[in-house]
């Protein structure tokens, strides 16, 4: 007779169970994207491009004697990536297991929603650190660009980036659980809104007053100006980030709210048995 796996021994409900069904999501999609080299190729493939983009637009204005710091664009793309990619990830990632045909599994497996989304947050982070890695790499070795040169304020930057990414994200599910498959047009594009608002390439000055009001709101309009702030010599602004952490705290306790509306919905619909067909 054969020994049935020791997680399946273990009490439901006890610490070691939970843990072991969140990595079971994260192995899962890692299997995944193992076994496809084209989702491997295409987490390095964009921000590569991108990288090396707004690298050429840097030496291009360097050769023409503007006053700008190449740091500053380079840096700014490598945190933007951070935000985009927490976003996208764990969007994409519900998004396939709808295309799949397999979020009702899930849903009636002994899964709980709170341990595949952090399943979907863990693996999400893997697939974050390593795309930055690589582009930090290049930063070096094309344009001498360190990312080191951000400081210590570098991990809160980062982390308030990466926060701010998996509420967003969060939306992008819940609205696709509301309204259908229709929707996902939002999940991966929802920050790209936040884009023009959030001071990346640019000051939040520059924006028209009403504007301002609104990317002052979110938190990764802190982040930026507090980027710059560090590379052009200044201490790191942490009365900004703390302002920053505390907008994602809110944000989040707000979208994980709007995810079990949005998946109590679904159920007493029946939309989950909807998907993919």
């Amino acid at each position: 007779m054969t020994t049935p796996p020791a997680s399946l021994l273990l009490p439901p409900l006890s610490l070691a169970a939970r843990r072991a069904r969140v990595l079971g999501v994260v192995r899962r999609d890692f299997a995944a994207l193992r076994r496809s080299p084209i989702r491997t190729f295409e987490i390095l493939f964009w921000p590569t491009v991108e990288l090396v983009l707004w690298g050429f637009l840097t030496v291009f204005l360097q050769t023409q004697r503007v006053p700008f710091v190449v740091s500053f664009l380079l840096g700014a793309v490598l945190l933007w990536q951070v935000l985009q990619k927490a976003s996208n990830e764990i969007s994409l990632a519900f998004l396939e297991d709808i295309w799949s045909r397999n979020l009702l599994n899930v849903q009636v497996s002994p899964l709980s929603s709170v341990e595949y989304l952090v399943g979907l947050v863990l693996f999400s982070l893997g697939k974050v650190a390593f795309a930055v890695t690589v582009m930090a790499g290049l930063a070096l070795a094309l344009y001498g660009f360190g990312v080191t040169s951000l400081g210590v304020g570098l991990v809160p930057f980062m982390a308030v980036l990466l926060v701010l990414g998996w509420s967003l994200g969060l939306v992008g599910i819940a609205a696709v659980l509301r309204f259908g498959e229709n929707a996902q047009v939002i999940a991966w594009s929802l920050v790209f809104v936040v884009q023009p608002l959030a001071g990346i390439f640019y000051p939040v000055s520059v924006l028209p007053a009403p504007l301002q009001a609104v990317s002052w709101l979110l938190p990764a309009s802190h982040v930026f100006e507090g980027m710059r702030t560090v590379m052009a010599g200044g201490a790191v602004p942490w009365d900004r980030l703390a302002w920053a952490a505390a907008l994602d705290a809110g944000y989040l306790a707000a979208t994980l709210g709007l995810f079990a509306w949005a998946l109590s919905h679904a159920r007493r619909c029946g939309r989950l048995s909807r998907f993919g067909d």
